[in-house]
């Protein structure tokens, strides 16, 4: 057998064993967190036509996407991002709904990253989306069901970073920045380059207090308190200073929820997808280099798939959320109550008839027909490395 079909491709691996079980448990418990705020399950498939994540629709760039053709010479491509799917999927069987719609999903997403960069290139998300609701209690209800979902999941210290697409966008507006030089500083700003930042704008020449604003782009706020020198600063531009007063009002909503001890905000918030038109944010905590959430308001998305109606959401990274939790020694507790039943031929009727009970009541049972030259040693060895919680033998011994 050559040796590399025994080994994934770079970038996925295999999960099994304890992890499997730990993954799929909390999947399960964050998914009943989202099902208790009135959140509807929903599937979207793992590959969709390629438009649906194209250019214009602001998500992944196309050479990050894994791309396939179909029979009929289709181009289509392994989800890079659920968001969209959900968009076309809302656009087709809600077209006409102007009622609020709650959605919940998990599912594995993929993307071609840089060999160099040591991400995965497939991660499972969990996620809700608020179709229809442009309030910013919409907003506050998300945020909410984020920081209740990374408790239940057993963090104590993680942060949400809030901030609002309009602020960078306004600056860069008001500075007259054309779209190489909006893209060039989006980068200086994804890569925490806030040195390279002002020095990309010296040139520029900018009136000093859209250069003091430019400057803030890097400071964390525990309030919205904190930024109303920003705030006062941003009237003479009023995109930006909008944006300000919209995060302004929410501090209220968040001492509401009692969220507010773990949001922060941020005026340079920033993400690599362009369908984001309102506030954006991320969540941290130690032990993951990436974040562990990922979301905000697209009010133009779907329109993109033929319904017009503002958006939100956000998705939990599972695989980030997992690394997190173990680097922080914070235990998934899955509880065992498996059995395994040894039995010899003699016994075989016994231990199948009490087999078919135990399951029919609900129990795991697993069952080994016992073989010459293996030891009670052998069989313990077994159980304990598969967590099997109890282990029975009916052999007559």
């Amino acid at each position: 057998m050559r040796q590399h079909l025994l080994h994934t491709p770079e970038g996925v691996r295999d999960i099994y064993n304890e992890e499997c079980e730990k993954k799929l448990y909390l999947e399960d418990k964050l998914h009943h967190i989202l099902k208790t705020y009135g959140y509807h399950s929903i599937q979207t498939p793992s590959f969709e036509f390629f438009d649906v994540f194209g250019k214009e629709v602001g998500s992944i760039k196309s050479k990050d996407l894994y791309k396939f053709f179909d029979r009929e010479g289709n181009t289509l491509v392994l989800r890079p991002d659920i968001t969209p799917s959900i968009a076309r999927f809302v656009s087709n069987y809600y077209k006409d709904d102007t009622m609020p719609i709650r959605v919940c999903y998990k599912g594995n997403t993929f993307i071609h990253t840089g060999s160099l960069q040591g991400r995965l290139k497939e991660n499972t998300q969990l996620g809700a989306e608020l179709i229809g609701d442009d309030t910013a209690d919409a907003e506050a209800e998300i945020l909410s069901m984020i920081v209740e979902c990374l408790l239940g999941a057993g963090l104590k210290e993680f942060q949400l970073s809030v901030g609002h697409v309009g602020i960078l966008q306004g600056m860069m507006e008001s500075a007259g920045l054309d779209e190489e030089e909006e893209e060039s500083l989006r980068d200086l700003i994804m890569n925490n380059n806030f040195f390279g930042v002002e020095s990309f704008l010296e040139p520029k020449h900018l009136e000093d207090g859209l250069a003091e604003l430019f400057t803030m782009l890097g400071d964390i706020y525990q309030s919205a308190e904190d930024f109303l020198h920003a705030k006062e600063i941003a009237r003479k531009y009023p995109k930006v200073y909008d944006a300000m007063e919209h995060l302004e009002k929410l501090q209220s909503l968040f001492l509401l929820y009692g969220i507010d001890k773990y949001i922060s905000f941020e005026l340079g918030v920033i993400s690599s997808y362009k369908y984001y038109s309102g506030i954006i944010f991320n969540g941290y905590t130690f032990g993951s280099g990436e974040p562990i959430v990922k979301g905000g308001r697209y009010d133009h998305l779907l329109k993109h798939f033929g319904k017009q109606s503002p958006a939100i959401g956000f998705v939990i990274v599972i695989d980030q959320l997992m690394a997190a939790l173990s680097r922080q020694k914070i235990d998934v507790s899955v509880e065992h109550k498996n059995q395994l039943v040894v039995y010899d031929e003699a016994h075989r009727e016994d231990a199948i008839i009490y087999a078919r009970k135990q399951r029919a009541a609900g129990c795991s049972i697993e069952l080994i027909y016992q073989t010459g030259g293996r030891t009670a040693a052998d069989y313990e060895n077994y159980a304990k490395r598969n967590q099997i919680a109890r282990l029975q033998f009916m052999n007559g011994e």
